[in-house]
């Protein structure tokens, strides 16, 4: 009986251990979601653009709303197995059917100064 009652306190402080917490718990994929949008793709967009050229570049947005139909989002999660969940966020804006600004978390690359 003494065995089992010391055999019980030693596995109750193993369980609190992280490294042992961590062998023991099941394996969690990596959930995206969403638009993932690289620097590379929003270096391509260019003021005046048509709403087809975007897509194209861009890919169909995940939210497009009939309140705003002259802005499109596009958002991206991601929740790894172990840690934190990130987002990213990107909106497009129109004017006449032409791109106007973008805004959101990753930036247009500002155009290199014309040498003389």
């Amino acid at each position: 009986m003494r065995k089992l009652l010391l055999s019980f306190v030693l596995l109750g402080s193993l369980a609190g251990c992280t490294a042992v917490r961590d062998f023991v718990s099941p394996y969690r994929i990596d959930v995206r979601q969403g638009n993932y949008v690289t620097q590379e793709m929003v270096d391509q967009l260019k003021p005046g653009m048509s709403r087809e050229q975007v897509r194209f570049v861009l890919g169909t947005p995940l939210v497009s709303d009939v309140f705003h139909a002259e802005r499109w989002d596009y958002v991206y999660r991601l929740a790894p197995g172990k840690g934190e969940a990130s987002q990213r966020r990107l909106s497009v804006f129109f004017a006449d059917g032409k791109l106007t600004r973008v805004e959101g978390d990753v930036k247009v690359a500002e155009p290199a100064p014309a040498r003389p």
